[in-house]
């Protein structure tokens, strides 16, 4: 009995934190702010639970900002097609996604990244648009 109880403790300590880790599509992204560009990868980070890529754009102005892409998981960009060598750093993409929910931020959830090569690639969980 003793052990059941340790381990339920356990589990229900450790509950909580898990779930803050990880967060909803909604409380991140805007499925109603479609976004589009292209710009030049400056970093991919193959990690769990999101991979990210980091991307120099030109805005109207001549402005670059950095913008941070969360992707999927590994596990579901790899049932995709991917690897942590389909984009690389200098590398040109255009972004299909929506837009982060803070207005002061540059983050966005793409769903679709195309390579100059023509390659379209899945990039995420996010809802159809």
């Amino acid at each position: 009995m003793k052990k059941i109880v340790a381990v339920a403790f356990a589990l229900t300590t450790a509950m909580p934190f898990s779930l803050a880790a990880h967060h909803s599509f909604t409380a991140e992204y805007d499925e109603n702010k479609p976004v589009q560009f292209e710009g030049v990868v400056t970093k991919l980070e193959w990690t769990n639970p999101h991979a990210r890529i980091y991307l120099d754009v030109t805005d109207a102005s001549g402005k670059v900002v950095n913008w941070n892409l969360e992707l999927a998981g590994l596990s579901l960009l790899t049932r995709n097609g991917w690897t942590r060598n389909s984009v690389k750093p200098g590398e040109k993409i255009k972004v299909e996604g929506f837009a982060g929910r803070r207005p002061d931020s540059f983050r966005a959830a793409p769903r679709v990244i195309t390579t100059t090569d023509g390659r379209s690639l899945f990039a995420g969980g996010a809802p159809a648009p």
